[in-house]
């Protein structure tokens, strides 16, 4: 069984800058503090967090959507991959960024408990906030 849920924050960057520090290796790395292999590629795999994270990009809509297959080191090998679609829509302060998770194991309730806003959203936002970064 899985489950499925929707988080979002705020982040001090236009969309355009988000999108991009999310599909390259070295965005990715710096902006969430783990290393990364990825590209703006449909169909190209990607790693995150050391590795801990791998999937797939299955849909990508330059500057507003990115869809990728996600799974962790913790799924069993009988999970299927989960999918995550980010949202990115421009406000005020920059971008407010939707992450649907859907088909995450049941029982790893930490992903949308504290996983998603430790060790993405919160170095994001500081991330983001360096002088020159919210280009």
């Amino acid at each position: 069984m899985s489950y499925d849920f929707e988080l979002n924050c705020d982040l001090p960057a236009p969309p355009e800058a988000v999108y991009a520090a999310w599909l390259s290796s070295e965005g990715h790395s710096a902006m969430t503090g783990g290393e990364a292999e990825i590209s703006d590629v449909v169909g190209a795999p990607y790693t995150a967090w050391d590795g801990y994270i791998e999937g797939r990009n299955l849909e990508l809509v330059q500057f507003s959507r990115i869809v990728q297959s996600w799974r962790t080191s913790e799924f069993a090998d009988s999970d299927a991959d989960s999918t995550v679609t980010v949202e990115l829509t421009p406000i005020k302060e920059g971008t407010r960024l939707t992450l649907s998770h859907l088909g995450a194991p049941d029982g790893q309730t930490s992903y949308e408990t504290h996983g998603w806003r430790e060790f993405y959203f919160e170095p994001m936002k500081a991330y983001f906030a360096r002088p020159n970064m919210a280009r």
